[in-house]
Formats: structure tokens, sequence, C-alpha cells
């Protein structure tokens, strides 16, 4: 390809790679990402890339770093409870999940330990222990919000928003529910399931404290 540049004349840098390559998997998708294709998008020689990012890897933690930026972009100063900034962490990342479908599973798949990523979870945790929870609860909460959050966008933005049709033959007590279901992937939905979570983090801390 004429008119590619490499190295630094030409005038890359990780930022501007990551976010190129985010463009590039919101509009293709993870399944036809790599580095030629990014290389093509920038103009210049994939060897460029490579100068700055080394392998495809580092590439991908890059673009998963670049969207969890974003959250720190919206989140407002914290005040409150440790329950509004876990609310608060959870519908930024919903947020994020939702201008990046296609980035998503990334995130959700893959290790996150990034400095935003440790940001956001330093947040949470520091407002759990600002507000007395036991140690052994604010250490497993993460695991346990973030385990809602990943499966439960993950089965929204990849799934039918329709869902399965449900035979009230053969399923009775499900086809019962499923018009309580008819919310499904709404910010009603997500709210009452994260109540839930809330406030099993809730209820493990009192029963803690209580013994």
């Amino acid at each position: 390809m004429t008119g590619r540049t490499r190295g630094t004349s030409a005038g890359l840098d990780r930022a501007r790679i990551a976010a190129a390559a985010v463009a590039l998997v919101d509009r293709d998708g993870l399944d036809r990402f790599g580095v030629r294709r990014l290389a093509d998008d920038l103009g210049v020689d994939p060897m460029s890339i490579y100068h700055h990012i080394k392998g495809k890897a580092a590439l991908l933690d890059a673009v998963s770093e670049a969207v969890i930026a974003e959250m720190a972009a919206d989140a407002e100063e914290a005040t409150g409870g440790w329950e509004q900034v876990a609310r608060r962490t959870a519908h930024d990342y919903r947020r994020m999940a939702y201008r990046h479908p296609r980035v998503f599973p990334l995130l959700a798949l893959r290790p996150q330990g990034s400095p935003a990523a440790l940001a956001a979870l330093e947040r949470l945790v520091a407002a759990m222990r600002d507000a007395g929870l036991p140690d052994r609860v604010t250490a497993d909460a993460p695991m346990a919000l973030f385990a809602f959050l990943n499966g439960y966008l993950l089965a929204v933005l990849g799934g039918d928003p329709a869902g399965p049709a449900i035979d009230a033959a053969d399923y009775p007590a499900m086809a019962a529910l499923a018009p309580l279901q008819a919310d499904y992937g709404s910010p009603a939905e997500f709210d009452r399931l994260l109540d839930t979570v809330l406030s099993g983090i809730r209820d493990r801390a009192e029963r803690h404290e209580a013994g």
C-alpha cells in the first residue's frame, strides 16, 4: 500500500492507536479485528503499531483500557454511601457497554488490570471500607457485582431482545412469569436485578456483624 508511514514519523501514540482500534471493533466486530486492518485505517505500516504496542494481546488490552477509561469521564464526584457508589459504578459500566457492544466481550472475558479498571474498583472498595463493612464482605463484593454485570450485559447485548418462546403446556410456571419479564434488557429490569445484588451484599455484612 502506498502512502504508509512507519515508526515515529507516522505521528502515532498509544492513545491514537487505541482510539482507532476501538472504532474498528465498534464498526466491524472482534472477529474481523486485526493489526493489518487497523494499520489500513490509520494509513500506516503495521510495524508502526508494534513500535508502540507489542502484539495483538497488548492491543486488545489497550482497547479494553480505552473504553473503561470512559467510566471515569462519566463518573461524578463520589458522594453518599457505598451503595450509591456501587450503583453509579454499575450504571456507568452499563452505559459504556451499550456504547461499545462489540468491544464489551473483551471486558467480560479477559482479566482487567489497567489503571482505569483498578481505579474504579478502588472507589468501590474504599467506599465500602469507609462505611465500616467487614473486609471479608468488601473483598468479595467486586466479584459478586461484576459477575452479575458481565453475565447480564453479555446476555442482553448478544441475545434476542424478545427472549425464547415459552410453551405454557410444557413450562407452565415460566409461562406464568413471562409477563413480568417483558421489560427484558430495560433500565428498570437492570435496577431490579442490581438491587438484588446490593441487597445480598448488605445482608451478608449485617449477618457478619451480628455473628
